[in-house]
């Protein structure tokens, strides 16, 4: 009985540790599927991750475009300020959809939290 124990532990460690790496990284949405269907995600929290391009921030607060290979998505955020132009970052929050007029889809996401993808 006693042997039987190691593995079982062993097994359930390894679960958990492969759990842990799964929410710290996963579920990051591409740009191109919020923009694709902007409204069906409208209000909802998502996660994406990529190479920040335009930046601004002034005392907390701040803007910045992020682009994951698939598209480009403006973040705002509120108390975090933005990151440099050129740093990898992930960002979860709220999307909002703004417009879809032909090809073009404007929207963004309010940030509630950063993380190093």
């Amino acid at each position: 009985m006693l042997g039987l124990r190691g593995p079982r532990m062993a097994a359930l460690g390894a679960a958990l540790a492969l759990a842990s790496i799964a929410g710290c990284h996963g579920g990051v949405t591409s740009i191109k599927t919020l923009l694709d269907d902007p409204s069906r995600f409208d209000k909802t929290t998502v996660r994406v991750a990529g190479t920040v391009g335009a930046s601004v921030g002034v005392m907390g607060y701040g803007g910045y475009q992020i682009d994951d290979g698939t598209g480009t998505l403006t973040i705002i955020a509120q108390g975090t300020g933005a990151p440099r132009e050129g740093a990898k970052v992930g960002s979860e929050g709220e999307f909002r959809s703004a417009y879809t007029l032909g090809t073009q889809s404007g929207a963004v996401l309010l940030e509630k939290k950063r993380f190093t993808p």
